[in-house]
């Protein structure tokens, strides 16, 4: 399984369309096989979701996304966890023993990304 998780730095990224890139986690068998680094190739709506996809991602985490990308992810086959905030060692370990759960916030506007995952 490989889990996305959209940062800024060493935390979780208040909107995933704006983060500096992605954290994939590969996990096999409760554990953390692997770890790369994807760089955002911009935000583009409706293109993540896909790009992602391609590269065999099944959940993406962040603080925050828009309804219209929550969407096109599950079409997609990902899986979706918004409402995440937090360094992303701990989240991976979180999502791992089921400790994370996703809030269902839906970001609304693209001019408050500090809004984002709270």
């Amino acid at each position: 399984m490989k889990i996305a998780i959209a940062k800024e730095g060493n935390v979780v990224s208040g909107h995933f369309g704006f983060c500096e890139g992605f954290q994939v986690f590969e996990v096999e068998n409760n554990k953390v096989v692997n770890s790369t680094f994807v760089e955002n190739p911009g935000h583009k709506p409706g293109f993540l979701p896909v790009y992602l996809s391609e590269k065999g991602v099944n959940v993406i985490i962040s603080g925050g996304m828009g309804g219209n990308a929550q969407q096109l992810f599950k079409e997609n086959n990902i899986d979706v966890v918004v409402g995440v905030t937090g360094d992303l060692e701990e989240t991976i370990l979180k999502f791992i023993e089921g400790e994370l759960v996703s809030t269902g916030s839906v970001c609304n506007e693209h001019s408050h990304h500090d809004e984002c995952g709270e």
